[in-house]
């Protein structure tokens, strides 16, 4: 059975096809028992500890068990089945305990320590330097030091949060495709667009049944808040998806306060006051305050700017509103209101722009962009093994030399989890000779699938998030160190959306979207005026948006600091009540949100006490981008020296430092207020012109 399993080949290219539920367990077992006789060795080392017997053994012993996890967790993700799932909850207990038992591993902190007090460790530097640093630092961090009763519940607490927040995410996903709406009544689709009510159609279709077929995925779910007139439909659809995950065998009501209490009681262990202090100690805020002192930041520079589009919103929807609408502007007229004045007035309607946008052409220009500003020649790659017929393959070469490739699953389907990520598969090594062996990596999303006579069409905002994964992507493919722990986007949390952030800035550029936006009919680029009015409603309502986000990662924070699940009252209510002042309506009391927020709970970290990391780089993108628009947006002397000093560099440096040797300076937050049309002195909104 071992020789056959498909999980322990360690080959290029990945044999997704051959992969089945059967061969997880046996693969990991063995896998496990490989890597503890890696750290057996390390355990009875003979002679003098050097760096490559301690710190790189410790690195690649659970090599080939990381790759063969990371690939199960993946096909759970977007191609699962009950007995794909059944399979992986069995082996995360024991993968779980398995990497939780290495810091509190008396024999290997022994070993580490005494080659940390060496002569050749002091004398290491760059890479190695910061690798047996960290290393250290994350020993001591999960626990090496404790007593052997802490160390118990150290590890039985990691256990059980593995087990908690996966069962998270599977209700997420559960209770989201528990959901469908089928419309029969066109009279009931008034508003929708074509684009919506086709892929509707087509929803239907797949599922035998006549009529139109909404759900609470991507892309069905937001046309529906956006542009359907009938209120009750809308407001429906708008608690379905604000209360998933709260009722029957899918409600993650109660876990949540488990995670939370699990979290602080880690944290506590491990001698740190909270949660957030003890996740932030290694990534550029350093804490929880510094974390929420920046949040509050924003939050003050925001605020006037917030409440001036807030009451202009309320007052646009008292004009407009029909009889029928009764009462205050709710959460489910949001988006629709809002894409009304939008297009009252920037005479800009979101549809407008979908016909140059043509998934092919924009994944086209996208590598055209990477092409000029990096040198890479991106292609498509045949006969290369997939979990779906709808995943894409590509090889990335540059100048001849073949650098990586990449799997791109970019439609929704219900087997598939929502959202849009990017995950890295194998970090190449550095041969004998200098070269590298080949990066591998995959971008997943879930935008707008083709139907019936009609391409795929995405909306701008897809467009952003192709490219937003497609920055990760680089990071990945691009890496140039040669440790794998420090490699690509093994950065600190709030500096790893630097460089996919900052990709989406060129979805805005002229020059750029002369590379790819072409009307899939016609083939004529965007005219002037739709281009000038789609750059003057960017900073509309962008205050709004700001504190949206600011909102998440305060409402994350504050549950990570000073929430507590046994006196701090009903989650529920504590969220609402936190979440309500970034909100631009009131929130009913059935808001239920978090029981939905995959970020924070769908893993032991994720983005716990990490949300804020969205803004922080953000700031770095929106300052960073200016040197290209300063030297040229498809400059490749630029590109090369973000290439060189963001993207190649992983974590071997710290991050402060790899902003500093690109913009030869710190990081302003000025770009960003000006990006998002606020005065930089007093946040106030700034005045678009028309014209």
């Amino acid at each position: 059975m071992n020789a056959d399993n498909p999980l322990l080949s360690t080959s290029l290219p990945i044999p997704f096809d051959l992969i089945e539920p059967g061969h997880v367990e046996p693969a990991i077992t063995l896998l496990i028992q490989q890597a503890e006789c890696g750290l057996d060795a390390i355990r009875h080392l003979d002679g003098v500890p050097t760096y490559g017997t301690v710190v790189s053994a410790l690195e690649h012993a659970s090599e080939k068990l990381e790759r063969a996890v990371d690939i199960v967790a993946h096909l759970e993700n977007v191609a699962t089945t009950t007995e794909l799932r059944a399979a992986y909850n069995a082996i995360l207990p024991r993968v779980s305990a398995f990497f939780s038992s290495i810091p509190l591993d008396a024999d290997l902190w022994r070993v580490l320590s005494a080659y940390a007090d060496t002569n050749e460790a002091a004398q290491l530097g760059g890479t190695q330097a910061r690798l047996l640093r960290k290393t250290v630092d994350s020993f001591r961090r999960h626990g090496a030091m404790l007593d052997n009763p802490s160390k118990e519940e150290l590890a039985a607490l990691d256990v059980e949060l593995t087990k908690l927040t996966t069962a998270f995410g599977e209700h997420v996903l559960d209770s989201t495709n528990a959901f469908e709406l089928v419309i029969h009544e066109e009279a009931q689709l008034a508003g929708l667009p074509e684009s919506a009510r086709s892929a509707a159609r087509t929803s239907a279709e797949t599922k035998g049944i006549e009529g139109h077929r909404f759900t609470l995925q991507e892309p069905s779910f937001g046309p529906l808040l956006t542009y359907l007139d009938h209120r009750a439909t809308r407001e429906r659809v708008w608690r379905a998806h604000n209360t998933r995950a709260t009722s029957g065998t899918f409600d993650n009501r109660a876990l949540i306060p488990k995670i939370l209490s699990l979290r602080h009681r880690k944290a506590t262990l491990l001698g740190y006051t909270n949660f957030a202090d003890f996740v932030l100690e290694d990534r550029m805020a350093r804490n929880g305050a510094k974390a929420a002192s920046f949040v509050a930041d924003l939050r003050v520079r925001t605020e006037a700017a917030f409440a001036s589009e807030r009451a202009d919103l309320v007052a646009f929807y008292e004009q407009r509103r029909t009889p029928a609408e009764k009462g205050p502007l709710m959460p489910w007229d949001l988006a629709y209101y809002a894409e009304k004045k939008r297009l009252a007035e920037y005479d800009l309607d979101e549809e407008q722009l979908r016909p140059y946008f043509r998934l092919e052409s924009v994944l086209s220009g996208l590598f055209e962009v990477a092409n000029r500003l990096y040198g890479l020649d991106i292609r498509p790659a045949h006969d290369v093994p997939v979990w779906h017929e709808d995943v894409r393959t590509y090889a990335v070469e540059e100048s001849g030399r073949y650098v990586g490739s990449f799997y791109a699953d970019l439609l929704p389907r219900e087997s598939k989890r929502p959202g849009a990520w990017m995950q890295g598969l194998v970090v190449g090594d550095r041969r004998r000779d200098g070269t590298r062996s080949p990066h591998v990596a995959l971008i997943c999303g879930n935008l707008t699938p083709p139907t019936a006579g009609r391409p795929s069409l995405l909306t701008h905002r897809e467009v952003e998030t192709i490219f937003h994964e497609f920055g990760h992507l680089l990071h990945h493919l691009l890496t140039e160190v040669d440790s794998r722990s420090l490699a690509g986007t093994n950065v600190a949390w709030d500096f790893v959306e630097l460089p996919s952030q900052i990709m989406e800035n060129w979805c805005w550029e002229r020059d750029a979207l002369a590379l790819f936006a072409e009307h899939y009919q016609t083939g004529a680029t965007i005219p002037d005026s739709l281009f000038d009015r789609m750059n003057r409603a960017r900073k509309f309502r962008s205050a709004s948006a700001m504190m949206r986000q600011l909102g998440f990662a305060d409402v994350d924070l504050a549950l990570h600091t000073e929430y507590e699940a046994d006196t701090g009252g009903d989650l529920l209510h504590y969220c609402r009540e936190r979440f309500q002042p970034f909100s631009a309506t009131p929130l009913p009391d059935t808001f239920a949100m978090i029981c939905g927020f995959s970020h924070l709970f769908c893993s032991p970290v994720a983005y716990a006490a990490g949300y804020y990391s969205y803004k922080w780089a953000e700031v770095l993108d929106a300052d960073a981008f200016t040197a290209f628009q300063r030297e040229g947006l498809l400059n490749p002397k630029t590109g090369a020296r973000f290439r060189s000093e963001i993207l190649a560099r992983g974590d071997s440096r710290d991050p402060a430092e790899s902003f500093q040797a690109f913009m030869g300076r710190a990081p302003a937050v000025g770009p960003l207020l000006r990006r998002s049309g606020l005065d930089v002195d007093t946040g106030a909104k700034v005045e678009v012109k028309a014209g």
